[in-house]
């Protein structure tokens, strides 16, 4: 496997990860209390477009030819930084 591969495999199963949490989050938001659920879906609908924004920069960096990938790094690190920082803060408060 290479280094790219690997890459996009590591990518995938975190965002797999985070999908399932943010699904769970939403069934939370769906059961609470008119006031708080407002809230909480406004945060669920954060979540999704930030890993939005995380799946294209993976997609770029999966279509980019030969070692092109590689400068594309920081753009999918900082979504993937973003998205994992919003997650911790959604559970926090879902918790």
């Amino acid at each position: 496997m290479d280094k790219k591969q690997a890459y996009q495999d590591k990518f995938y199963a975190q965002m797999d990860e985070w999908k399932a949490q943010i699904s769970q989050l939403r069934a939370k938001a769906e059961k609470a209390q008119a006031d708080a659920q407002l809230k909480y879906m406004e945060e669920v609908e954060e979540l999704k477009a930030k890993q939005k924004q995380a799946e294209a920069q993976m997609h770029k960096l999966r279509d980019a030819q030969g070692e092109a990938w590689k400068d594309m790094t920081a753009g999918v690190e900082s979504a993937w930084d973003e998205l994992g920082e919003a997650m911790k803060r959604a559970r926090k408060r879902f918790s």
